[in-house]
């Protein structure tokens, strides 16, 4: 039976060795995190808070979904042992001490969505304090948010490794997401766009692929440098491209790894 927390020290008897943060609407993408902490044969801690700092907008804070009952079965069924359900309190008892993201919050994601990533960081970083994690496991699709936490980590010095798991897709290519639940569907045919594109073999046939999908909003698409998240050129050994848009008012992200640099 999966334990349900409200505090920190509601486990702090307990020993949680992987944590698996989220935002709750869990869905197969979170699920697939949860199995990848559980195979490391230790106790897995999933945390559950709508972190209000990396909410530029307050509508897309209250709005953002909430489906705790189904939260709980998904993450038992996945292997889960214990559920952090905190308060803002509890994460925040006092003056936020915020975490920045510095220059690379800044661009891409951090561009579209300013502090976004210095939240993120700041809750991820309180999360780490209160259990105590031996590894933490974040999913490839929020890659500009994985490589700032692999990064804060080591200027940190935290004792933490950062598991990196694959992004789980629908059987058309579409990345999960708890936005996704916004889109209908005609809108996630549209938003399909963004695996199409990513597939392609060079800059000129994704803006062509791009174009050819007029319901797509493009907000940004780069081929990076996997270890400095800089503009990747020819001797970038590790390239992958970035994507991010909207459909409608649902902001969508993708990314992939490729071998071409334009």
């Amino acid at each position: 039976m999966i334990e349900i927390h409200k505090s920190a020290a509601d486990f702090a008897r307990q020993k949680y060795d992987v944590l698996v943060p989220t935002m709750g609407a869990l869905h197969a993408g979170h699920e697939s995190l949860i199995k990848i902490g559980k195979s490391s044969g230790k106790k897995v801690l999933v945390s559950i808070f709508i972190n209000p700092l990396q909410f530029e907008n307050k509508n897309d804070l209250e709005n953002y979904p909430k489906s705790v009952e189904k939260d709980l079965a998904l993450a038992e069924s996945a292997g889960a042992d214990g559920i952090f359900i905190p308060s803002k309190e509890e994460i925040y008892p006092g003056k936020v001490d915020e975490v920045s993201a510095g220059e690379l919050g800044e661009i891409y994601e951090g561009k579209s969505r300013p502090s976004h990533f210095n939240g993120v960081l700041t809750v991820v970083k309180r999360l780490f304090e209160i259990s105590s994690p031996r590894m933490a496991v974040f999913g490839e699709k929020d890659f500009q948010q994985l490589f700032l936490i692999k990064k804060m980590v080591k200027e940190y010095g935290l004792p933490i490794e950062i598991s990196a798991a694959p992004t789980i897709r629908d059987e058309f290519g579409l990345a999960l997401s708890s936005r996704n639940m916004f889109l209908d569907i005609d809108q996630k045919k549209s938003a399909q766009v963004l695996f199409r594109t990513l597939q392609k073999s060079s800059i000129d046939e994704m803006k062509q692929e791009i174009k050819n999908e007029p319901n797509f909003k493009l907000d940004y698409l780069e081929i990076i440098n996997e270890e400095s998240f800089l503009k990747a050129d020819k001797s970038t050994r590790y390239k992958r491209g970035i994507i991010a848009g909207w459909i409608n008012q649902v902001r969508l992200i993708d990314n992939m790894q490729v071998s071409f640099t334009s």
